[in-house]
């Protein structure tokens, strides 16, 4: 499995990747979130507004902050 996280760099960016990095350590899971801050992969990926968090290449959720438990669900439907 693919996680990744794509932003600016902004703080919300980097909380997203923060919160993810716990959510998949709280799953259990041996999966490396990767943090990009390359604004061309987020147009690549047709997405508009970020943070991005990305399962297996696919835009899961875009443009908010999600807590930690709903990172978890969504990491789940890909599993």
């Amino acid at each position: 499995m693919q996680i990744q996280v794509l932003g600016s760099g902004c703080p919300t960016c980097k909380k997203l990747f923060e919160l993810t990095k716990q959510a998949v350590e709280e799953l259990g899971l041996k999966t490396e979130v990767e943090y990009i801050t390359d604004i061309q992969k987020i147009v690549e990926m047709g997405v508009m507004s970020s943070p991005v968090l990305a399962i297996n290449g696919k835009p899961a959720i875009s443009g908010f902050l999600p807590d930690v438990e709903k990172i978890k669900e969504t990491i789940k439907k890909f599993i």
